[in-house]
């Protein structure tokens, strides 16, 4: 089956319409051998990966179906993406990348299952997936049980460090704390209402935003409560929200849930362009199924939102599109996926080898100039130096930028006080 006639049976639960796929260009970053011209596959693979004189294969790892695939779609076609494009400039190390993909069915232990199948029956090079948590923990002991390369894209709560993992989202420092600070500074937040998924993310993630809420910003906390992936019913949490009033709802709800819980709060009455919500898990992904009426006025704390004035997303959201059709959106989380195979492109050709050990030391101060969100480089500790900006929906779905910092942002997985 061609790649053409598969795009154009696969299903999307957030898209209508996929549109046929047109030529991708080549981008800047020009390849050092054309396509069969690279070294001898004797050289680059030492370790028994499935490289041949022609092609590379890596793993796609996903959620596809079950209640995450609104929020892990968007990774998948990125990723593709990232492939097609870099195949049309030539490859890597002179063969063309040819993906496996499995879904993960947002079921951790089929995570865990698919990722042994990437690695140790098809020999995966590198996979490109996950996206909560939960399947990153499942996949973990996996990835470096076998050897393997994960580039994970998702936003993280961090406390994690692992030669077998390049972490192309943000950890803690680079999002949560850098939020709060906004919110509490511009938007007067002193109460705070946290509200989460109920898994090692979103109860990781607001242990410290409760600590830097407490201890640093002297704020309190008034309401803490955490619900079940695909939870649908959440009138019980925003008439508790609407009887404690605090200054900012803070929220970590993932995945099909965000189409029930903001839905909810506009029916409660509940005007977000007055009460301050910042969110840290909702992007333009997961706003194409909730409906940009229904979350109006909220606030979000990413690197990346679509909307951002540059000549790299620029270009990207115009290719993204051509590929999969004019109304599909971009979050945060795809775009960091979309970096994933640069990531190991560069790092591959930089190491002159396939080889896992090889590419693990390489990848400090791997830099990428044509990523979406701007520059991006990888510090040792296998996380990305990266900016914290904050978005305003928008009734069209699509976040307007209302604060940035100035400076890149040193990744730290391991913030002293918050472990």
């Amino acid at each position: 089956m061609s790649d053409d006639i598969e795009r154009g049976l696969e299903s999307s639960l957030r898209r209508k319409l996929l549109m046929g796929m047109a030529a991708i260009p080549a981008v800047a970053l020009m390849p050092k051998f054309a396509l069969g011209a690279g070294p001898a596959t004797s050289e680059v693979n030492t370790t028994g990966l499935a490289v041949t004189d022609t092609e590379v294969t890596v793993g796609i790892l996903h959620s596809v179906t079950g209640t995450m695939a609104i929020s892990e779609t968007g990774s998948v076609q990125a990723e593709k993406l990232a492939i097609e494009q870099i195949n049309a400039a030539g490859g890597v190390l002179g063969r063309k990348i040819k993906y496996i993909q499995e879904d993960g069915a947002s079921d951790w232990p089929t995570f865990a299952e698919k990722a042994k199948k990437l690695l140790v029956q098809d020999k995966v090079a590198a996979i490109m997936g996950c996206w909560t948590s939960a399947s990153r923990k499942a996949v973990l002991p996996v990835i470096e049980q076998y050897n393997g390369m994960l580039y994970y894209p998702t936003f993280y709560e961090g406390l994690e460090q692992s030669k077998n993992v390049i972490y192309t989202g943000q950890e803690a420092t680079q999002q949560i704390l850098a939020g709060l600070d906004w919110v509490a500074k511009e938007k007067a937040g002193k109460s705070f209402y946290l509200i989460g998924s109920d898994y090692i993310w979103p109860r990781t993630s607001m242990k410290i935003a409760r600590k830097h809420i407490e201890a640093h910003l002297g704020g309190s906390v008034s309401g803490e409560e955490y619900f079940p992936l695909g939870h649908t019913q959440f009138n019980s949490v925003i008439n508790k929200i609407k009887l404690r009033k605090p200054d900012v709802i803070y929220c970590a709800v993932v995945g099909g849930s965000n189409v029930a819980f903001y839905k909810q709060l506009k029916a409660a009455g509940i005007d977000l362009s007055k009460q301050t919500l910042l969110t840290i898990s909702v992007t333009e992904d997961e706003i194409d199924g909730i409906g940009g009426e229904n979350i109006t006025g909220a606030y979000a704390c990413m690197k990346y939102f679509q909307s951002l004035e540059n000549d790299n997303n620029k270009e990207f959201v115009a290719e993204f599109k051509k590929m999969w059709g004019e109304k599909t959106v971009i979050g945060d989380v795809t775009q960091a996926a979309y970096l994933g195979p640069w990531l190991w492109k560069m790092t591959v050709e930089k190491a002159g080898s396939f080889d896992v050990d090889k590419i693990a030391v390489a990848s400090t101060d791997i830099e990428f100039t044509k990523a979406p969100e701007g520059y991006v480089k990888i510090h040792e500790n296998h996380h990305l130096w990266s900016k914290a900006r904050v978005g305003q929906v928008q009734p069209d779905g699509q976040f307007k930028v209302v604060f940035e910092t100035a400076d890149l942002i040193e990744p730290n997985p391991f913030p002293e006080g918050y472990q």
